[in-house]
C-alpha cells in the first residue's frame, strides 16, 4: 500500500520555496530502516522569510485580509480544509503510516481528528464574534467598559512526530481560528503530512503567508523561531528538556509560550475492577501509538490482592498484540520512529535488568521482523522507585508495575514523579475514583479508561509536564489578547484639578 513520497520545498507566503542552503534531510521508513524520500532543512535565512511573510500577512490591508476579519470568515477557510482533509483521507493516511510507522487503522483516527479538529475550531471562531465587545460591570455609572478578544500576532508553532498532522492540527487550528498567522516546525522525524498541508492550505484559498511550512532540524530550524523578535508567541510539544529551552529562549524578549511536555503517567487498579476490561485499558494505555505518547499511562499501580491474577492478564494480552508491518491489516503496533529512539528504549530495558527489575514480559526485538525498529510490549515488574525506569520518561512500549494496599498509597505512590499530564483511575466505586482523581497532580484524569481525548476538552500539564491548555475553548484563549476598552459615557468634567 505504500506511494510515493512526494518531494516538497519549504512552504512560505503561499509558495514553494527551496532553502536558502539548498540542504536536505533523508526520510527513514521506520518500518524497513530504508531510505524512501527526502525534505528541506531550513535555517535562520528561512526563518527569517517566513516570519516576515507572516507578518506581512497579519498586517495586510490593516489586518482586513485576516487578523480583523470576523471569526465567521476565518471559520470558512477552517471548514475548507476540514473539508479538503476528509477528501484526501486516504492519501494523507497512507502518507502517514510510512512516514511514523504507526499501525494504518490509528492513523485513520488521526486523519479524522484532523478534520474534527478543524471543523470544531471553525465553531469556535465563530463563537469568538459573540464574545466581542463584551460588557464589564463596573462601580460608577459614569464609565462604561467592554473586552475585546484580538489575535495575538505571529505565532510560532512546533510540533512532535508521534501524532505528526494532529499535534500540528492542535496549534494551527485555534491559531488561525483567533485571527493569528504562523509559522509551523513539524518534527524532521515525520513531516511529510505537514508539508503536504501546505498545498491543502493552497487548494482552499488561505491568503498567502497566514500558514508558513518550515522542516528542518531543532537547532537550525526551531531555535530561530522561538528567538525571534517577530515572533509574539510559541506554541511547543516535545520532551522537557527541549521544553526548558524553548522557554529561556521565549524569556529573552517576555514572550508567552504554551508547553506540552513528557509525562510519566500512573494507571491506578483498584481490586474491585473487571480484570479483562481494566486488562485491556492497561495495555491500550501504554501500547497505543507504539508507546510513543506523552500521557502514556506506562506506570501501572494495581492493589496487592489482585496483582498476580491481573498481571497474568496482562501477559495473555499482550501476547495477542499484532506486532507486524503497519500496513498490514490487524496490526497493533508498529516500529518505533528511528534508531535513535530505538537505542534508548532498549537501553531503559537493561538498566532496569541491571538495577534488579524482571522483564516479565517481552523487551526485545520480536523475532518475525529482522528490520525496522520493533520492540515487544514490555512489562516489566518488581520495581523500586528509586529505579531509572520509573522516573524516566521511556516513550516507548513498555510498562512498569508496581502494587499498593491502601487508596492513600495509591495516591503517593501515582504522584510520585516530577511530571503532571495525565492519569488513569480504574474502579467500580465511582465515590473513589472521584476522591482519586481530586487528589491527582495532573491535568487530564480517565477514569475507568485510559488515553480517549477529544478537541473539545482542555488539554495540558502541570509540574514539569508544562502549562498552558490546548484544545476546546481554553485552547483559541491561548492565541488572544484580551484589551480591556473604558469610556467616560457622561460629557462632565472630571473635577480632579482646578480649571485654569
Amino acid at each position: 500500500m505504500s506511494i510515493p513520497i512526494p518531494c516538497r520545498q519549504l512552504f512560505i507566503d503561499g509558495e514553494w520555496r527551496e532553502p536558502i542552503k539548498k540542504n536536505r534531510i533523508p526520510i527513514i521508513n521506520p518500518s524497513t530502516e530504508e531510505i524512501i524520500g527526502e525534505i528541506p532543512a531550513a535555517t535562520a535565512e528561512d526563518v527569517e522569510l517566513a516570519v516576515g511573510a507572516a507578518r506581512q500577512a497579519l498586517k495586510r490591508n490593516k489586518g482586513r485580509d485576516w487578523a480583523a476579519t470576523s471569526g465567521a470568515h476565518r471559520a470558512r477557510y477552517l471548514r475548507a480544509i476540514a473539508a479538503k482533509i476528509s477528501e484526501k483521507r486516504d492519501y494523507f493516511v497512507k502518507l502517514e503510516t510510512m512516514d511514523s510507522g504507526k499501525p494504518l487503522d490509528e492513523v485513520m483516527l488521526d486523519i479524522d481528528d484532523v478534520s474534527t479538529c478543524f471543523e470544531y475550531f471553525a465553531g469556535q471562531a465563530e463563537a469568538l464574534d459573540t464574545k466581542q465587545k463584551y460588557p464589564v460591570k463596573l462601580p460608577m455609572e459614569r464609565f462604561k467598559s467592554h473586552v475585546l478578544r484580538q489575535p495575538i500576532g505571529v505565532v510560532g508553532l512546533i510540533s512532535l512526530w508521534n501524532y505528526p498532522l494532529l499535534m500540528a492540527t492542535w496549534k494551527i487550528a485555534p491559531a488561525l481560528a483567533a485571527g493569528c498567522t504562523a509559522v509551523l516546525k513539524p518534527s524532521e522525524l515525520a513531516s511529510v503530512t505537514c508539508l503536504e498541508f501546505g498545498e491543502v492550505c493552497n487548494e482552499v484559498g488561505l491568503p498567502p503567508g497566514v500558514l508558513n511550512i518550515l522542516t528542518g532540524l531543532g537547532p537550525d530550524a526551531g531555535a530561530p523561531l522561538v528567538s525571534h523578535p517577530d515572533v509574539d508567541k510559541v506554541a511547543f510539544t516535545g520532551s522537557s528538556a527541549t521544553g526548558s529551552k524553548v522557554m529561556a529562549s521565549a524569556a529573552q524578549l517576555v514572550k508567552p509560550v504554551t508547553l506540552e511536555l513528557g509525562g510519566k503517567s500512573p494507571i491506578v487498579v483498584f481490586e474491585d475492577v473487571d480484570l479483562d476490561v481494566a486488562a485491556e485499558w492497561t495495555i491500550f494505555g501504554c501500547f497505543w501509538t507504539n508507546g510513543q505518547i506523552c500521557s502514556a499511562t506506562s506506570r501501572l499501580l494495581v492493589h496487592e490482592s489482585i496483582a498476580p491474577e491481573f498481571v497474568d492478564k496482562l501477559v495473555k494480552w499482550s501476547e495477542k498484540i499484532k506486532i507486524f508491518d503497519p500496513f498490514e491489516e490487524g496490526c497493533r503496533l508498529g516500529p518505533v520512529i528511528s534508531k535513535n529512539q530505538y537505542d534508548k528504549i532498549m537501553k531503559y530495558i537493561s538498566t532496569a535488568k541491571s538495577e534488579g527489575a524482571t522483564i516479565l514480559f517481552g523487551g526485545s526485538r520480536p523475532e518475525h521482523l529482522k528490520k525496522g525498529y520493533f520492540i515487544e510490549p514490555t512489562i516489566i515488574t518488581d520495581i523500586s522507585t528509586s529505579m531509572q525506569i520509573w522516573k524516566e520518561e521511556v516513550f516507548g512500549p513498555v510498562l512498569c508495575v508496581k502494587t499498593f494496599s491502601t487508596e492513600d498509597e495509591a495516591i503517593e505512590l501515582a504522584n510520585d514523579t516530577e511530571y503532571g499530564l495525565a492519569a488513569a483511575v480504574l474502579s467500580k466505586d465511582l465515590d473513589r475514583c472521584e476522591r482519586v482523581t481530586k487528589a491527582l497532580e495532573v491535568g487530564a484524569v480517565w477514569v475507568n479508561c485510559s488515553q480517549p481525548c477529544f478537541c473539545h476538552a482542555p488539554w495540558g500539564g502541570v509540574k514539569r509536564s508544562g502549562f498552558g491548555r490546548e484544545l476546546g475553548e481554553w485552547g483559541i484563549e491561548n492565541y488572544l489578547n484580551i484589551k480591556q476598552v473604558t469610556s467616560d459615557i457622561s460629557n462632565e468634567p472630571w473635577g480632579w484639578y482646578k480649571s485654569p
